[in-house]
Formats: structure tokens, sequence, C-alpha cells
């Protein structure tokens, strides 16, 4: 028994080949972005970091001793205690806000939430250059307007910048209320996923909002703080802009974060081998970082 003509199926050979060449173009798009920014500086800055390389002329290879010199470089180990308090700071006070501002945006008795969320985001559409020069206004020493206001209540103007600590406290604030907007977005998200008969259930069984909020919500959203803490975590390990628009890392060179110091040993000091060394000591830190946030979310999620 043979088939009619009409039976037989015939694949469309013409749309089928679109179909697989137009992924094929996307994909060898981003193929091509991502070598040309990433892999390619990448694997230029790790050649240059065995080298003597000045930024001009030729170099030669000098093997791991800019590393082994960053070993014994204390105004290195300087700049990176410096970034890690300062991402110890940062990120648990940036978690805290944005947690705390999606809750409030949406709770059912809130008045004017989608208002409160638009004020919220619009730090982060900032420029950090905006937002530290912002902040310097506020927290000027001879023109910043909270001096001003705890002098006019008859106190003495607050070391803003002068005094390291202060100086750095002042940085913390500013990129948390300017990355709040960002973490809030993906509290509120991972909130409104939580299904409502949760709290319905909790509320029978007497449970007040904070212990709703303990039981339900927290371990709810677990994967999306596992997301703002390990971007928070990033962000604040690589910290530039905000630190030179509104204090240039001072007072001196106190708060001189790591990434500021590998842009001035570079391109200050024409030691761009040396610096690229260093770069990539921060690079295996990150590694590290999202490594074990990783390890830690996993065994989190298993039990």
């Amino acid at each position: 028994m043979t088939k009619r003509a009409s039976d037989v199926s015939v694949s469309p050979p013409r749309r089928r080949s679109t179909y697989v060449l137009a992924p094929l173009v996307l994909i060898a798009a981003n193929v091509v972005l991502f070598s040309l920014f990433f892999v390619w500086p990448a694997v230029i800055g790790l050649v240059y970091s065995f080298t003597n390389y000045t930024g001009v002329g030729a170099f030669q290879f000098v093997g791991l001793d800019n590393y082994h010199n960053l070993v014994g470089d204390s105004t290195f180990y300087d700049a990176l205690t410096r970034t890690l308090l300062y991402a110890v700071l940062f990120v648990p006070l940036n978690f805290g806000l944005s947690l705390l501002a999606a809750n409030l945006v949406v709770n059912k008795h809130a008045k004017g939430a989608s208002v409160a969320r638009v004020i919220f985001f619009i730090p982060w559409l900032l420029s950090p250059i905006v937002v530290g020069v912002l902040w310097r206004w506020l927290f000027g020493e001879n023109f910043g307007l909270v001096n001003y206001v705890i002098e006019q209540l008859g106190g003495s103007a607050v070391p803003w910048q002068s005094n390291a600590d202060l100086s750095l406290i002042v940085v913390v604030m500013a990129a948390s209320w300017a990355w709040t907007g960002f973490s809030m977005l993906l509290f509120i998200a991972a909130i409104k996923n939580v299904p409502v008969s949760y709290y319905e259930a909790a509320a029978l069984d007497g449970a007040g909002p904070w212990r709703q909020f303990i039981s339900i919500t927290l371990p709810s959203i677990a994967p999306t703080s596992f997301i703002v803490i390990l971007l928070n975590t990033i962000n604040a390990m690589k910290e530039y802009p905000v630190f030179v628009a509104l204090n240039n890392g001072g007072p001196g060179t106190s708060n001189n974060l790591l990434v500021q110091y590998i842009y001035e040993t570079g391109f200050k000091r024409g030691q761009i081998g040396y610096a690229s060394a260093a770069s990539f000591v921060l690079m295996l830190i990150l590694m590290a970082v999202a490594i074990i946030q990783l390890i830690v979310n996993r065994r989190v999620e298993n039990r």
C-alpha cells in the first residue's frame, strides 16, 4: 500500500534554515562582543601582570615579581583592608534598607506605594559622580548642609571629611542610598511571588506581622536575598566613582580602595604591569567570594 503524495508531510527547508541561522547570528554577536570587551582585555591584562610594562614602549617579562612585590606592599594591604571594611559596612546596610523599603511598598495598607517606589528608585538612575557631588554638598565640612544645621542648633561642626572613619561612613551611606532602589525592585518581585495563602494560614494560626515576616517572607525570598548580597558584594569590592566624587579617597590616602589603588598605580605612576597584577588579585578575591556564596546558597536550599 502506497501513500498518496498529499499525505506525505514535507518540511520547509528554507524556514528551518532560518530558525537555525537566526540564533547562531545572535549568539555570534554576543560571543564577539564578549571576546572583544572581556576576554581580550583580560588576556592582555594577565600578560601584562607578568611584565614590567609602563604603558609605552616595549616590555620585559619579569615572571612572578609583580605578585611577589604585592605581598610586601603595605599600601596594597591598606587599600585591600579598607575595601573589605567598606564591603562589610555597605552590604548589610543596603540589604536592610532595600528590604525595609520593599516591605513598606508592598504592604496592603500602604498609601501612595507607586509614588514611593519611584522616589526610592530615582537615586539608582543617577550617575555615581552626581551621587558623590550631592553627598559632598550635604557633608562638606565648610559648606555642608548637615554641619550648617548642626551649628544652627548650637552644636559644633562634625569633621565629616577630615576624619577617615567618618569620611568612610559618609560614602557608605551615599552608596547605600544610591543602590537601594535596584535591590528594592528585586525584593518587591520576590515578595509578590510568595503565595498569599501562606500569610492567610499563618494569620489563622495567630501569627503576627513580625512572625509572618520571619517565618514566611525571609525563607521564601532567600534566593533573591542571595543575589542581592552577591551583587552588592561585588559592587562594593569594585567601588570607585562615588569615593572619587565625594572625598577622593581621603582624607589623604586613608580611604583609597583597591580599584583606586590600581588606577593610580597603573595610570599615574605608569606601572601597568604591577597594576595588572593587583587587578588580577582583586579578580581572584571576587571569584572566591562568588564561589563561597554559591556553596552557602546551595547548602541552604538543600536543607
